[in-house]
């Protein structure tokens, strides 16, 4: 088959053509602040140096540029294990060998080292892809692009290869939610084993990785690996060797990827965009140029499925950016010119300046014998598989909103998001009369879009519940209430109390209505008994009753106790307390 050259418009050469679809780039500008080390092949300025070719082209007008959000903690962990994920949030250059007991567990070896900024460059490159699939889901894109993803070494719980979250899975993972089925395709240098792993026993994920194989990372990825259980045939390997160009490598994939898609037929498509199969790169040994790489995405382009492009290896960076963005637009329907825009890292793309990257007179040792047996023995296996196999319907659950439409502060966030929810759903208290702890009653919500005071203002509110504010209003009636009879109590005490008394024969009455336990007949006695002592005894006074203020106040005759009258006929005691208990001197009439 002949090679594509130069100026042979690409989009035209499958099915299809040119068309106009709707891309979605992601792309955060933290990414490429971020380095491994300085002896690291991976570096995560590449990513940067890819956009700024993109925007410099003028790309970013044909599609929307978009910043995606930041993965959280509990999103890594539909994958990957909290003891690992905690483990990434923690640990720091100094920290290392304590978290990592010394590199024996999470990041094992020299690959994966701990750096500053670690758990935030995961966030970042994680967010991206399902920020792409969640896109892709509300139809709002047909094309989803995230360079900063395609980590597809990592495992459950420990990084692997450069790769420390495995990005593609959650994506994945995210899809299979609304679609039965999803192809995973990978083109990097490297055996993409962290996807196939995670999904080898399933047949809603089928992955298909041409890789090199034999002495080379990680190691796996033979013919022979095709699955298990449920998932048995739905893991394609199509392992190669070194030197493989542009003309071998399209003559394998193209039959074996049309056999896929109208066998298989994926409701979505993830390509993995592996940089390090150029010819030239520091860590590949195959020779593909910039446009045998990108016909990939070009024929991927043709099938109509909704496709997430995503990143992966690449070590030679000016390489790398080159390719990623002439394969941005060929996913916007556009091919680029040859010759180089001025940008930041011009320098770099010297001493030629050309949008290109050719192959070397490197020697090919894949036969054509062994690509055509290899072709026939993986299309054969998949004739073996069931059509389009299908999955049971089940109800899907909600969509959490997305973070970021609020501030970048989490705890924040959430105080304005629960406070939203409880004035929607919660029940307003009556309003109270303009008097009784009406300055106590909890203040209305502010709006969401308010500037705080402080985040434990916000927290203090948020916490007072209506329960709490309708009994504190309770409570503070009931004060006022026995403050007010106490108080009219005192003020005519100097005027109706000239003397001793015998108590009046009533038993006190708290403010909540119930009889003291004494009782009336108690307290008659102790005031007789006041009668007969000598000297003057101080005046006290009870809690407030709920009795008529002139039946409270009406002062007992002070000389009939001392004549052995009893109350009952004196008729000031009806069974009743006055509230207030007054004691006296004896008088000269209880000498009589």
């Amino acid at each position: 088959m002949p090679a594509a050259s130069a100026g042979e418009p690409l989009l035209t050469t499958a099915p299809g053509g040119p068309d106009n679809r709707t891309v979605a780039y992601f792309y955060d500008d933290d990414v490429g602040a971020y380095a491994f080390n300085l002896v690291h092949p991976m570096k995560p300025h590449r990513i940067k140096m890819a956009h700024n070719l993109v925007t410099n082209y003028g790309l970013d007008k044909h599609m929307d540029v978009l910043k995606p959000d930041r993965c959280t903690p509990h999103e890594m962990t539909r994958f990957h294990t909290d003891e690992y994920i905690d483990c990434l949030a923690r640990v720091t250059p100094e920290t290392f060998d304590e978290i990592t007991g010394h590199g024996q567990r999470f990041l094992i070896g020299e690959d994966c080292p701990a750096f500053d900024g670690l758990y935030e460059f995961c966030s970042i490159s994680a967010g991206g892809s399902l920020s792409a699939a969640r896109r892709l889901i509300d139809a709002k894109a047909d094309i989803a692009v995230n360079w900063a993803g395609g980590l597809h070494h990592a495992k459950k719980r420990e990084a692997s290869g450069f790769c420390y979250i495995n990005d593609i899975v959650l994506a994945i993972l995210e899809l299979l939610r609304y679609h039965s089925r999803v192809l995973y395709i990978d083109i990097d240098v490297h055996h993409g084993d962290g996807v196939e792993e995670a999904f080898y026993t399933t047949d809603r994920v089928m992955t298909a990785s041409f890789h090199k194989f034999g002495d080379f990372f990680p190691g796996t990825g033979a013919e022979g690996d095709k699955g298990k259980g449920r998932g048995k045939g739905y893991a394609v390997n199509f392992p190669l060797k070194d030197g493989i160009d542009d003309e071998t490598y399209r003559s394998v994939f193209r039959p074996v990827m049309q056999a896929i898609m109208d066998w298989y037929r994926p409701g979505a498509v993830i390509l993995q965009c592996g940089a390090d199969s150029l010819a030239s790169d520091k860590l590949g040994s195959f020779n593909l140029s910039m446009r045998g790489h990108a016909a990939c995405v070009a024929f991927m382009r043709t099938f109509n499925v909704p496709l997430m492009i995503l990143g992966g290896g690449g070590y030679t960076i000016r390489n790398v950016a080159r390719t990623w963005a002439f394969e941005t637009g060929l996913a916007c329907g556009k091919e680029m010119g040859r010759d180089l825009p001025f940008n930041e890292y011009l320098d770099y793309f010297g001493p030629e300046f050309k949008l290109d990257v050719p192959r070397n007179n490197m020697d090919n040792a894949n036969s054509r014998e062994y690509l055509e047996q290899t072709t026939a023995s993986i299309i054969d296996g998949l004739r073996n598989l069931p059509f389009a196999p299908s999955a049971q319907l089940h109800p899907v659950g909600l969509d959490l909103p997305s973070h970021s439409a609020s501030s970048s502060d989490d705890d924040s966030d959430l105080d304005v998001r629960l406070s939203s929810r409880i004035r929607q759903t919660a029940p307003r208290p009556p309003a109270p009369s303009a008097g009784a702890g009406a300055h106590l009653l909890e203040a209305e919500y502010d709006e969401d879009d308010e500037e705080p005071e402080s985040t434990w203002r916000r927290k203090r509110r948020l916490g007072q519940s209506y329960i709490t504010s309708e009994s504190r209003r309770r409570r503070d009636e009931l004060r006022e209430r026995r403050e007010r009879f106490a108080a009219l109590a005192a003020a005519h005490e100097d005027e109706d109390c000239g003397g001793g008394g015998g108590g009046g024969g009533v038993g006190a009455m708290d403010v909540e209505g119930e009889e003291d336990e004494e009782g009336p007949h108690a307290r008659r006695s102790a005031a007789a008994g006041g009668a007969g002592g000598g000297g003057r005894q101080k005046r006290t006074f009870f809690r407030a009753s709920r009795l008529d203020v002139r039946q409270l106040l009406r002062a007992p005759d002070p000389g009939l106790a001392a004549l052995g009258y009893a109350e009952s006929d004196a008729g000031h005691g009806h069974g009743h307390g006055h509230g207030v208990a007054r004691e006296w001197t004896p008088s000269a009439a209880a000498g009589l």
